[in-house]
């Protein structure tokens, strides 16, 4: 048994462990209905990084960053651009319960670490997990986009453009078309 049980908080775990019940806003705001959870992008997003990570990376700093990027979306819910709410007020706010949240676990310093990192993106990690980020979202278009009416190809303008400044430019069909 490890020495860590002492500061193992249940409460703790089960909040985060939440982010399987928080629907991700953009998708409901577009009009869909059982959408996915930020958790399930989150798995999205780990799992594209993990495939595509190109060499030169810390594939395992990605991935623990892709599993850390959206956990303060427990607390503040998941904020989109059309909330009216500016890019340096959303990263306050996620810092203050990234925060708050971070004390619950004994790996606490790492996760706020790696947050912060994909906030900042400043390394070449942060930047390509970012990419995997819009990456997870245009997929998962074409995926609501096959099967409703909805039209959702502006869901897919930023990755369409990262794709090709990756050198992945076949991932995406390249344009906003519908699937």
């Amino acid at each position: 048994m490890s020495d860590n049980n002492s500061s193992l908080n249940r409460d703790s775990f089960l909040e985060v462990l939440g982010l399987k019940e928080v629907e991700r806003a953009g998708w409901k705001r577009s009009g869909l209905h059982n959408v996915e959870s930020v958790a399930g992008h989150s798995w999205g997003v780990a799992f594209l990084a993990m495939q595509i990570c190109p060499p030169e990376l810390d594939r395992l700093r990605i991935l623990e960053m892709a599993i850390c990027h959206d956990v303060a979306e427990v607390r503040i819910g998941d904020i989109t651009p059309h909330d009216n709410i500016t890019a340096e007020e959303k990263v306050r706010i996620e810092t203050e319960a990234m925060l708050d949240l971070s004390k619950g676990f004994p790996e606490g310093n790492r996760m706020l670490e790696l947050y912060r990192e994909y906030e900042s993106g400043v390394t070449e990690e942060a930047k390509f997990l970012k990419l995997c980020d819009k990456l997870d979202m245009a997929f998962q278009s074409y995926v609501y986009q096959s099967r409703t009416d909805h039209d959702l190809r502006n869901f897919r303008k930023t990755a369409n453009r990262l794709v090709v400044e990756y050198g992945f430019p076949d991932l995406l069909d390249g344009s906003s078309e519908p699937f």
